[in-house]
């Protein structure tokens, strides 16, 4: 709701968990309800898949279009509200996880809401996070509604929000949090403002650049899967090749499934393929139980051959043609709704901070702290109406800021390149020096409002 800007069918927002379906917010010309049954025998559509989960699921599933700018690059899927208690993870009447895993697979960014002040991990929110188990790099965190505590507090539930994580995702990174409160209403605690604003301009970009990396995705999804088809064959062919050819068939397909393990370290060792590319051991168990492993086909090495052909060579010829293809379209990135509230105008992220100070004033923006900088130019014995590198560094080094970051303020301030610094370049190298310690980027090259007024060309009129 928050970016889109305005309410699409079959939504409902409260305190409370309200919606009990899932709902995809695509794009379409008119606003319309489609329900489940309807949407998975679309062609046009891609959730034909998902008629495997009964009508218990599509009776909860429907997909909600509407002419919005946003939904032109992107869709959504909202899940429902993850609820706590026994009685709730049961009711569903569906594979509730399953279907999460279904849609992990194929989306691009997964987004985990938290409150501020609701932090618990309930137990079918901790089983539903556990299902996007290999899709890791998708998810991002909100904690929303953040304007609702202090400061204090804040870094505190943060700090809570983390633990959580931690003990549910088992991963050495650290995910991606983005703090902040995602409703067009006042903030009713102001003294974060800032760090919301940086923090939904984050999540914005992030959100943003999915479009442009879709295709790369997309190949990436292709190989893993050419990866686990190929591993996939190995296991299959081993087990055709173990079963006997008439007596003891029952008895040996269970000892196999018990040797899964075993098997799996053998053909690791044989094939020299890494422990990541093998199914989950216990899964694949409960899916060997009711197969009947005589009907399984044996290895065929040509096809194999065929399979690292493509990842070895074909892969790297498509994905030079997907770069030259992006570097040939426009850049595509998602417009409408909140994205275009923080693009442009005096309310655009850093409008008027750091480098950007001053940019539409008529005055030199160092102009106003130039007097106390001269006082500091003038202890330094210029000569001519200048001082030298040696004296400048004397005095730029007692910021404490590194070399490296010094070297690029005194390549912006020397602005004839005379390696000396007169007053003004000197001032506008204390200012340089401000915007950095006040913790802002400093620009790659000097903007023209930046320019010290006696180095900036003089406008020539043609008559």
């Amino acid at each position: 709701r928050y970016l889109l800007e305005q309410d699409f069918p079959g939504m409902r927002i409260g305190p409370e968990p309200t919606t009990d379906s899932f709902i995809a917010v695509m794009y379409g010309d008119s606003e319309g309800n489609i329900p489940g049954n309807a949407l998975v025998v679309d062609p046009k559509k891609p959730f034909r898949k998902l008629s495997r989960f009964g009508n218990a699921f599509l009776n909860r599933f429907m997909c909600s279009q509407l002419p919005n700018q946003v939904l032109k690059s992107i869709s959504i899927i909202d899940s429902p509200g993850i609820l706590s208690g026994e009685k709730q993870r049961i009711s569903r009447g569906y594979d509730f996880c399953q279907v999460l895993q279904w849609f992990a697979e194929r989306v691009d960014r997964i987004i985990l809401l938290f409150d501020a002040h609701k932090l618990d991990i309930s137990d079918e929110f901790s089983e539903a996070i556990k299902s996007f188990r290999g899709q890791d790099d998708k998810i991002r965190v909100v904690l929303n509604k953040a304007d609702q505590v202090d400061t204090q507090q804040l870094m505190r539930v943060y700090g809570a929000l983390m633990w959580s994580l931690g003990k549910v995702i088992n991963t050495p990174e650290v995910l991606r949090v983005y703090i902040g409160s995602f409703w067009a209403h006042p903030l009713r605690n102001t003294e974060n403002r800032r760090l919301f604003e940086a923090e939904a301009q984050d999540l914005f970009k992030d959100i943003q650049s999915l479009p442009q990396k879709a295709a790369v995705r997309k190949l990436n999804d292709l190989i893993k899967r050419a990866r686990l088809a190929k591993v996939h064959a190995y296991i299959i062919s081993y087990l055709k090749k173990e079963m006997p050819s008439v007596f003891g068939k029952e008895n040996k397909k269970k000892e196999l499934i018990s040797r899964l393990p075993e098997i799996y370290i053998q053909l690791q060792r044989e094939y020299h393929i890494s422990a990541g590319d093998f199914p989950e051991v216990k899964k694949m168990q409960e899916l060997l139980e009711t197969c009947d492993f005589t009907k399984f086909h044996s290895l065929k090495p040509k096809l194999i051959e065929a399979v690292d052909n493509m990842l070895a060579n074909k892969i790297a010829s498509l994905m030079s043609l997907i770069r030259q293809e992006e570097s040939n379209m426009p850049t595509e990135v998602v417009h409408g709704g909140a994205f275009d509230g923080t693009m442009s105008g005096p309310f655009g992220h850093g409008y008027g901070e750091g480098a950007k100070e001053g940019a539409d004033e008529d005055e030199w923006v160092v102009a106003k702290d130039k007097p106390a900088y001269d006082e500091i130019f003038y202890t330094l014995s210029p000569i001519n109406g200048k001082i030298s590198g040696i004296s400048a560094k004397k005095e730029m080094v007692t910021s404490k800021l590194p070399n490296s970051v010094l070297g690029k303020i005194w390549k912006l301030a020397d602005c004839d390149g005379d390696g000396m610094l007169d007053d003004e370049e000197f001032a506008l190298a204390k200012h340089l020096i401000k915007i950095k310690l006040d913790g802002y980027e400093l620009p790659g090259t000097l903007p023209s409002h930046l320019v010290p007024p006696s180095h900036r060309k003089p406008f020539q009129t043609v008559e």
